[in-house]
């Protein structure tokens, strides 16, 4: 309730209790009042988004437009000038006997609605292939990958959306 409504309950009550033509007169303009809902709540502001822009910095060079930390667990996507346009976000890479491979490379191909051919035919939503057998893609956050790097659902789709043909991946230990 706020600061104001309560002031006016205050003369409303002072009113009753003096009674009279005044104090009658006041109850009636306060009533409709009284019986107006109150407004609202505010709607909750949106959860933050995690930290980009120029102020957060990927541990890769300036180059690359995807940038994933193994030891991390996280990836971000640049601008390819060193600023961050998304993340850091959480992944999952590859585990034992099927590490994610280390070093720069490049986007070779996309795959909205790929499927594993080597993991019976495991879904692979939103596929951005960078290394022979290796992608960017939709999968569990809760295990290690089969060599390739896991992403919830929007960030998936968000790398897909992002990345292009060619574009300078930096997979780092």
């Amino acid at each position: 309730m706020g600061r104001h409504q309560k002031h006016s309950e205050r003369r409303l009550a002072r009113a009753v209790l003096m009674g009279g033509a005044i104090g009658a007169g006041v109850l009636q303009a306060a009533v409709p009042a009284l019986a107006a809902p109150a407004p609202a709540p505010a709607p909750a502001a949106p959860a933050p988004a995690p930290a980009t822009g120029p102020a957060a910095k990927a541990p890769c060079e300036a180059a690359a437009k995807a940038c994933v930390s193994i030891s991390q667990q996280k990836a971000w996507l640049t601008d390819g000038k060193g600023n961050v346009t998304r993340g850091p976000i959480t992944v999952t890479t590859g585990g034992p006997g099927n590490e994610t491979p280390q070093g720069v490379f490049h986007v070779m191909w996309k795959d909205q609605f790929h499927h594993s051919r080597e993991y019976n035919h495991a879904p692979m939503p939103y596929s951005v292939f960078f290394a022979p057998g290796d992608a960017f893609h939709g999968g569990s956050l809760q295990r290690a990958s089969a060599g390739c790097v896991h992403l919830g659902d929007d960030d998936s789709k968000a790398f897909f959306d992002y990345l292009q043909v060619n574009d300078e991946v930096q997979v780092l230990p």
